[in-house]
C-alpha cells in the first residue's frame, strides 16, 4: 500500500509540484497508518442487554463530533449525529450508539449512506424498527472547491417505525432541542 501511495503522490509532484523531499519519504507511511487507525475504528463489539424492565419510551443519544471522508472527493467531511429509537427486547450500551456514528464513518462515505447504514445496524442489533437518525455536517469538498460556499451544514434523516408518526417525530424533535 505505501508503495502504491509514494507513486499517487510522486504523480502529483510531478503534475502539480506539492510536495518536498520528506513528504515524498515519509507522507506514504502516515498515509497508510491513518487508514489503518480508521479500520480499527470499524471494529468494535455491538454490546446488547436484555430490557428486563420493558422500558419502552425513547433513548437518545446526540454525538457530538464524528469525521468522514467524502467518497466522491476524498475530502473530509465532520458534523454531529442524534441517535433515538424505541427498545422492545434489548437495549444496548449507550457508549455503542457513538462508536455506532464513529465506525460507519471511519471510510470514504456519503452522507446519505451513512444515516442509513446507522440505522439499519440498529434495527437489526437491538431488533426494534423503530429507529431515528439526524446526521448534520459540514462537507469540505463543497468548501473548498466547486461552490466554494462557507460553512453550509448538510442534514440528512433516516426514520423508521413508530418514528413515522408526526406525533412521535415532535417528540423526538422536543427532546433533542
Amino acid at each position: 500500500m505505501e508503495e502504491i501511495i509514494r507513486q499517487y503522490l510522486m504523480a502529483l509532484h510531478k503534475e502539480f509540484g506539492f510536495f518536498d523531499d520528506e513528504e515524498l519519504e515519509n507522507s506514504p507511511k502516515r498515509i497508510e497508518k491513518m487508514w489503518a487507525e480508521w479500520k480499527e475504528n470499524r471494529e468494535f463489539q455491538f454490546t446488547v442487554f436484555d430490557n428486563v424492565e420493558n422500558y419502552n419510551q425513547m433513548v437518545i443519544l446526540k454525538v457530538p463530533q464524528f469525521y468522514s471522508m467524502c467518497s466522491h472527493h476524498m475530502l473530509p467531511f465532520f458534523g454531529t449525529a442524534i441517535i433515538g429509537y424505541i427498545p422492545q427486547k434489548k437495549i444496548c450500551g449507550i457508549s455503542k450508539l457513538a462508536r455506532l456514528v464513529i465506525k460507519h464513518a471511519s471510510r470514504p462515505q456519503l452522507q446519505e449512506n451513512m444515516t442509513q447504514q446507522i440505522l439499519k445496524d440498529l434495527q437489526e442489533s437491538l431488533g426494534t424498527d423503530d429507529v431515528i437518525v439526524v446526521v448534520k455536517a459540514r462537507h469540505l469538498c463543497m468548501e473548498m472547491r466547486g461552490v466554494k460556499q462557507t460553512g453550509p451544514e448538510m442534514i440528512t434523516s433516516a426514520i423508521s417505525g413508530a418514528f413515522h408518526s408526526h406525533k412521535v417525530r415532535e417528540e423526538f424533535i422536543r427532546l433533542v432541542e
